[in-house]
């Protein structure tokens, strides 16, 4: 694969790299740079990043005012330059001011054998230096927290990557405070920043240098370095500059910033082009089931709660703001109608109503086993709403027959009128107990269109709009070990019921059962793995990713699970059916956001229903 192709996926490789330090002795700093330049052109880097003062060491004191000093820098940088001739990279090393009688700490650029430019750490005047696709801003220590900085009019200006060169000791405490810090930075900018601090070498008469190395990228840590190492470190990670340049087009604020900023920011050109291999090696994780939330367990069940309660609480709005009397949910014994029966039951809970007020249908059909309708009703049970039971198979067949539908025929029609006819029981009930019908429907669904327009397409209140089907076992199994602690008669506890129906094979059970009155309509063999499409949505909406750069990352992300080939074809039909079915979208009922992602036609996601798919396909293929 050529060097063009690869680069359109919008990647460059960078590293941080901490030298190890002798005081003052610049023949020796700057052949430790030279070497570690050497070291990341192995691995392909296009941009590597040293600390502030990396070629005398940050500790020197007054002797980096000395005349012999700035003459022998100008040598140092000669030389360094003079390696990086040799390969495809960009350094920008921190020392004293060449020229001039101004005691400054400064940046320099360099690349091709050439010093391209500086920065210096007093001047307050914007400007950033375009290397390939990436324009990078120099910053001395988090300057970019002020806002007036020239940092923040660099970005505004263009720039994408923040150069970060630290001269800073570290104590106890200040580590995390600093990636706090480079997290907020970079998340505050849509920026990428690459931190390089000094580390073992510099003087340790009144601190400690612990040479902190950390890539971010948008407020996430891409790559962090070892620290409190004697010898040179070097932390690489490859930084998506699409990704970069999609969040500040989707950002209000940053565009809002861009629209105020009157600065006019200087850009030098280092280098046109960068030379990395991301098909061998890519230098950082992606993420698999982007949905979930990351962190400690404490943290992701402060997610999952957080995402429970905005479904509850959007309910029990539009439940109070309407003063119905009741709330009708169709109860399959899957996982989503599942979901949206215990938010209604929090809702209930919530507003101080009885949960009897909660009217749960079951609606056997064809294909209901006995497993699901069972866990639907000992669920009901145990939760203390009204259940009622209204078979659907003699009003299916009595339609086939008005429509002269031969019922052998098992087609979308066989499949469709079951839907549509349990919708049309719940909306009727609805009207006749003055409640309003909750959807079940949730985000993956939508996205594929994996839903039976006018059937369970249609609702008055779709609490599971935006949960994706990745994320909804987990918000059940989140409730199952924090809330409800009822049994039904069975003696059956609502935990027990609920880890059943997790393992549960999601099915629209249309089809009649096997012989062993098992699930025979397994969904994901027919629309393909949730976890791709849940991956796939989450890449073309939230990140604006092309198909290819979808496939590159999945075949990364799911390479222990599925061949390329497996993950092409569903791919293929992810992006067939994200746009054919586009016209289900644009008439969703109302529902309540509850992560990055919403498909609403009200501001979540704008498209024509009649928009080709095309360019997409054929990029693919």
């Amino acid at each position: 694969m050529n060097a063009s192709i690869m680069n359109d996926f919008g990647f460059i490789r960078a590293a941080a790299a901490s030298p190890r330090i002798k005081l003052a002795d610049l023949a020796a700093n700057t052949a430790e740079i030279c070497r570690l330049i050497e070291e990341a052109a192995e691995n392909e880097v296009s941009l590597i990043v040293f600390p502030e003062m990396s070629l005398l060491g940050t500790t020197c004191g007054d002797l980096l005012h000395r005349r012999s000093i700035r003459e022998q820098t100008r040598a140092a940088l000669e030389e360094i330059a003079a390696k990086t001739a040799e390969t495809d990279i960009t350094a920008i090393v921190g020392g004293p001011a060449a020229e001039g009688c101004r005691p400054d700490s400064c940046a320099y650029v360099i690349s091709g054998g050439e010093i391209w430019g500086s920065a210096s750490k007093k001047d307050r005047y914007p400007q950033y230096f375009k290397i390939g696709e990436a324009k990078v801003a120099i910053d001395f220590g988090l300057a970019a927290d002020e806002p007036d900085s020239s940092i923040s009019a660099s970005i505004l200006g263009g720039a994408d990557i923040i150069a970060d060169l630290s001269g800073a000791p570290t104590f106890s405490g200040a580590y995390e405070t600093l990636k706090v810090s480079l997290a907020h930075q970079s998340s505050r900018l849509k920026a990428a920043c690459i931190y390089a601090g000094p580390g073992f070498g510099e003087s340790t008469g009144d601190h400690v240098f612990s040479g902190d190395c950390l890539i971010y990228e948008d407020g996430r840590l891409l790559a962090e370095g070892n620290r409190f190492q004697m010898e040179s470190t070097i932390t690489i990670a490859d930084i998506d500059l699409e990704k970069l340049c999609n969040a500040r087009m989707s950002s209000p604020e940053f565009q809002q910033a861009l629209d105020l900023t009157d600065w006019t920011v200087e850009e030098t050109e280092v280098c046109t082009e960068t030379h990395s291999d991301f098909y061998s090696t890519l230098y950082r994780d992606i993420d698999s089931i982007p949905f979930l939330p990351k962190g400690s367990d404490e943290e992701r069940s402060a997610s999952l709660e957080e995402t429970v309660t905005i479904q509850v609480m959007g309910l029990v709005s539009r439940l109070s703001h309407i003063n119905c009397d009741s709330a009708v949910i169709g109860v399959s014994g899957g996982l989503d109608s599942t979901l949206a029966i215990l938010v209604t039951a929090m809702a209930f809970d919530r507003l101080g109503w009885s949960r009897d007020r909660i009217i749960g249908v079951t609606m056997p059909g064809f294909g209901t086993t006995h497993r699901t309708k069972d866990n639907a009703s000992d669920l009901m049970e145990a939760l203390g709403i009204t259940i009622r039971e209204i078979p659907i198979k003699a009003a299916c067949e009595q339609h086939f027959q008005d429509i002269g539908h031969d019922i052998s025929n098992r087609d979308v029609t066989y499949e469709n009128a079951q839907a549509r006819e349990r919708t049309q029981i719940l909306m009727d009930i609805s009207n006749e107990c003055k409640g309003i019908v909750i959807g079940t429907g949730d985000l993956s669904e939508l996205a594929l269109g994996w839903a039976t327009y006018n059937g369970d397409h249609m609702s008055m209140y779709g609490v599971n709009a935006s949960v994706p089907k990745t994320l909804v076992m987990h918000l059940v199994g989140w409730i199952a070990d924090h809330e409800f602690l009822e049994a039904a008669a069975s003696g059956r506890k609502v935990k027990d019921i609920l880890m059943d129906i997790i393992d549960t094979p999601i099915s629209p059970e249309l089809l009649p059962a096997d012989e062993n009155g098992d699930i025979a309509q397994v969904t994901e063999d027919l629309v393909g793995p949730y976890e791709l499409h849940d991956f796939f949505l989450y890449n073309f909406v939230h990140y604006g990713y092309s198909p290819a750069k979808i496939l590159f990352l999945a075949d990364r992300a799911f390479s222990s699970l599925y061949e390329t080939e497996v993950i092409r074809k569903w791919l293929r039909t992810f992006i067939w059916r994200f746009f054919s079915q586009q016209f289900k979208r644009s008439c969703l009922p109302d529902g309540p956001q509850t992560g990055k992602i919403s498909l609403s036609p009200r501001g979540g996601w704008e498209m024509p229903s009649d928009a080709k798919c095309r360019t997409f396909l054929d990029e693919l293929d």
